[in-house]
Order: structure tokens, then C-alpha cells, then sequence
């Protein structure tokens, strides 16, 4: 079953960070969402918003773009966050442990065409667009085979 994408207009920081937060209390170990965007679109503010939603005392969330991956410990579950955007081969995927994350925490993921053929079919992917026009605005469009995002995304949006 595949569903038909949902776009979101988002046309601020402000309003990415709030659909971030509120995304992020929908999600339970095992749910995995999946960022795709150019450089600047908007991917690490979300992954970060989300992350520090679920946080009980607020703590620096990084980019994980040199360390590959960051993992943070919440109320709800362990937060994987991915950057896997210099990574060269589908066996450093595995080396990084995702692959076993993807069953036991939250796991977003930044740059998941680097996945290959591990790409879980039951993710959220979430692709970031800027507006050329106002560099503040995003568009975000949400796709999904898994039809429990359907129950999860009708009370974020």
C-alpha cells in the first residue's frame, strides 16, 4: 500500500521546529524517519528540534555530520540521529550499528539514499524544498507505505 504524499507548508524555523516537536511525541522505538533534502534545506534544524522536544533537561544536539552518528536517551525512547552523507559503501551502515537501531529506537536519518538496499520500507520519509523566493520557507512532503504513519501524521499536521 503506498499513500499518496502529504505536503506541508512550513514557512519559518519556528513552524519546522513545531511540527518537529510535534511529530516527535507520535513516535515510539522502532519508528524510523528518513531526510532528504539538499545541503541548507532544513534537515538537521528538524532532526534537532525533535530531538530537544523529547529531551527532560535541554542539551546541545550537533550535527552529527563528522561523527556519523549521535545517540541520545529520552523519556520516550533512544534517539539515533544518522548523517550518512559521507559515507561511500552500504557495508559502513552496518558497521555503524543502524541496522539493529532500526528495530530498538527512534532513528532519523539525514542523507538515507546512502542506505541502499537497507532502506527500511516501513519509514517516514520527509523531503525538504526551499523556497527560492523566501530562503525561511519550506515545503515538506511526507511519504509513507506503513499505514500506521497515516494515525500518527493526522494529529501532527
Amino acid at each position: 500500500m503506498t499513500t499518496a504524499p502529504l505536503t506541508i507548508d512550513l514557512n519559518s524555523p519556528e513552524e519546522t521546529a513545531g511540527f518537529a516537536a510535534r511529530l516527535g511525541s507520535k513516535l515510539l522505538p522502532g519508528d524510523i524517519v528518513l531526510l532528504e533534502g539538499e545541503i541548507g534545506s532544513g534537515k538537521t534544524h528538524f532532526a534537532r528540534s525533535l530531538i530537544q522536544s523529547l529531551m527532560t533537561i535541554p542539551e546541545d544536539v550537533p550535527s552529527p555530520t563528522f561523527t556519523l552518528v549521535q545517540v541520545y536517551d529520552t523519556a520516550a525512547a533512544e534517539i539515533w540521529h544518522a548523517d550518512l552523507y559521507r559515507l561511500s559503501a552500504v557495508e559502513e551502515v552496518e558497521e555503524l550499528g543502524l541496522t539493529e537501531a532500526f528495530d530498538t529506537s527512534i532513528c532519523l536519518i539525514e542523507w538515507p539514499d546512502k542506505l541502499g538496499p537497507l532502506r527500511p520500507e516501513n519509514a517516514l520519509t520527509l523531503t525538504f524544498e526551499t523556497d527560492p523566493n523566501m530562503m525561511e520557507k519550506r515545503m515538506l512532503t511526507l511519504t509513507w507505505s506503513d499505514p500506521r504513519w497515516s494515525e500518527k501524521l493526522e494529529s501532527c499536521s
